[in-house]
């Protein structure tokens, strides 16, 4: 009985790891940004969604693989306080500087309004970091869903099930508690729909 109820638990984490690794920040904003240039403008629109998720998902991830390798921090996670505080300011300025390119050079609005929701999200995020370890898988797995929702309509809404699965995975792999994983998931969510709500697209 013992020795079931432990591979029950070794089998729990291997999933969650899994699950933690497939639903990543980097890869929730590269799909959103390339679904939201397609829906705005066709291929012209993807071209653009491929530069934005330069500036939001693949130069943060360059900037936390090579933090890793110079052992500034752990893993690509980032779990201590000060370092996930400098990856999130790090994601700020390429971010802003992603949004900055989009609108100069008249990108589709809604990829801009997607970055803007981003900014803001990320923004917030950062200031909470430093006194509290709140999910940033579950903020932008849940922001992400909620852009896409506004953008597409309610039959994107099942998606919040990945959301829920996120938020399962990180509890499980005891990076985070649930009350952090459920602040994460509203925030990126409450945050995602009232900044878009606001910024022109």
């Amino acid at each position: 009985m013992v020795a079931c109820h432990r591979e029950g638990r070794v089998n729990d984490r291997s999933l969650a790891e899994k699950v933690s690794y497939l639903l990543e920040p980097k890869n929730w904003i590269i799909a959103t940004t390339l679904a939201v240039g397609w829906r705005a403008e066709g291929v012209r629109g993807l071209a653009w969604g491929a530069v934005a998720a330069i500036f939001a998902g693949v130069l943060p991830m360059v900037f936390i693989s090579r933090g890793v390798r110079a052992g500034r921090w752990d893993d690509r996670y980032v779990g201590a306080k000060r370092a996930r505080l400098i990856v999130l300011l790090f994601i700020v300025a390429s971010v802003a500087a992603g949004l900055a390119l989009l609108v100069g050079f008249g990108a589709p609005a809604e990829l801009s309004g997607y970055l803007g929701c981003m900014l803001g999200s990320v923004a917030v995020l950062a200031a909470i970091t430093t006194v509290w370890k709140i999910s940033i898988h579950c903020a932008v797995a849940a922001g992400s869903v909620t852009i896409l929702a506004l953008l597409a309509g309610p039959w994107v809404t099942p998606a919040y099930l990945l959301v829920a699965l996120t938020a399962w995975s990180r509890v499980v792999l005891k990076d985070h508690t649930t009350a952090q994983v459920i602040a994460g998931s509203v925030l990126g969510a409450v945050a995602a729909f009232v900044t878009y709500a606001i910024i022109p697209h």
